[in-house]
């Protein structure tokens, strides 16, 4: 035993030797040859010690901040992960992990894209302009991976005693959220010629998505390993019942996991919790309210004041397909850049009262497609959000004559 633990501390020495040899300005490549040389593998909780350590001996934030992404490229690969759990299908990290493979082809597609405007600059074409500016809205959806580890990992984390590491990460979190905002921006340019958009990349696009990278591998193997031998089931099923409210990132998690003790089904659950929501004209239980809006033969989406998706309806014969991955995304990232701007535009006119519905029609699959957009507003006139409302009404266009009640038949 006392092998192991002298191991162990000559180990977290080692390595911290290493990082402040990073931080004293000696290449990757030299650190790197001399944590192989050295070390091998190092288990994944050494390394999460040794960043909270540096911290507690008076290592700014800010420099381990800096530290972060050389240190991480020295480590990757050398890290052991071999004492780490199985993940069981739906847990919150088996969501993470799906979360972090559509990331990495967000990625590949990025790059074929800015290939191809490499390969012929001089060609450069709208169509690839908006595709870029399409995937990095899909890009931002990263936001809502990072806040719940921030808003519900994290917090978990510092109850073991586990400060330091949440702290860098969540610096590196608001850094992308940076390039990627920085992206769009650039993206929505008119006119944008191929030297400046080529010359955008190598200073925001691609750090943006290589930063992005880059945390899906600090996540996988540090934080996810240490997290899963850390915290609790009690504390997964807190994480797990408390993330719908953020929102996931590119992905539909198929199936809720809860541990095999949590019993209840998560209607029951809610209606525990709810019990009946009580209107001026009358009430419902969560399961009544939810079979009314899932049966009503139309589609609805509601977005809130601040222009987040926060629920839509989930009839059996939906118009215009949704998934979670959806909800609490900024509405204007829901839709094709192309159009963009005049969702922009309705938002702008709810708001500030100038409108109040906004409705649309289209021919979709020799079907008449209804589409409108309604202010919700308070008994006060205050803006609530946005209610938007598709109906297949080609069976009322169709109808002729007339049938009563009386002529119900089975």
């Amino acid at each position: 035993m006392s092998e192991l633990i002298n191991n162990s501390i000559n180990r977290k020495k080692k390595l911290k030797e290493l990082i402040l040899k990073l931080h004293e300005g000696h290449s990757q490549e030299e650190v790197r040859q001399e944590l192989l040389e050295s070390l091998s593998q190092i288990p994944y909780g050494e390394v999460v010690e040794v960043e909270q350590e540096l911290i507690s001996e008076g290592l700014p934030e800010e420099e381990v901040l800096k530290l972060c992404d050389a240190h991480s490229a020295v480590l990757q690969g050398n890290v052991d992960l071999s004492a780490s759990k199985q993940i069981p299908d739906g847990h919150p990290i088996d969501v993470m992990l799906h979360e972090n493979k559509a990331l990495k082809q967000l990625e590949q597609d990025i790059h074929k894209v800015l290939a191809t405007i490499a390969e012929q600059p001089q060609n450069l074409s709208k169509e690839n302009v908006m595709k870029l500016r399409g995937l990095f809205n899909q890009l931002f959806d990263v936001d809502k991976h990072y806040q719940r580890k921030e808003y519900l990992l994290f917090p978990f984390l510092e109850n073991h005693g586990i400060t330091g590491p949440p702290k860098v990460m969540w610096g590196k979190h608001d850094e992308i959220r940076e390039l990627i905002k920085g992206s769009i921006e650039i993206l929505k340019a008119e006119d944008v010629t191929s030297e400046e958009l080529l010359a955008a990349a190598e200073i925001v696009l691609l750090p943006a998505i290589k930063g992005v990278v880059e945390m899906t591998i600090k996540e996988e193997e540090i934080l996810f390993p240490m997290t899963l031998d850390m915290l609790t089931d009690a504390e997964w099923y807190e994480i797990e019942k408390q993330s719908l409210e953020i929102g996931y990132c590119l992905y539909d998690p198929p199936k809720a996991w809860k541990p095999a003790w949590a019993e209840q089904d998560t209607l029951t659950e809610m209606n525990k919790t709810a019990g009946n929501i009580q209107l001026p004209s009358g009430s419902f239980k969560v399961e009544e309210l939810l079979a009314i809006l899932n049966h009503l033969p139309l589609d609805m989406t509601f977005v809130d004041k601040d222009d987040k998706v926060k629920y839509f309806s989930q009839g059996s014969e939906r118009i215009f397909q949704r998934n979670r991955a959806i909800l609490n995304r900024d509405v204007r990232l829901c839709h094709p850049p192309s159009s963009a701007h005049i969702v922009d535009k309705i938002i702008d006119d709810f708001r500030t009262g100038k409108a109040s519905r906004a409705p649309f029609w289209i021919n979709m699959g020799g079907k008449m497609i209804h589409i409108e957009y309604f202010a919700l507003r308070s008994e006060s006139g205050e803006y609530l959000g946005t209610l938007e409302v598709s109906h297949n009404v080609q069976g009322y266009r169709e109808l002729e004559g007339e049938q009563r009640i009386l002529s119900y038949t089975t």
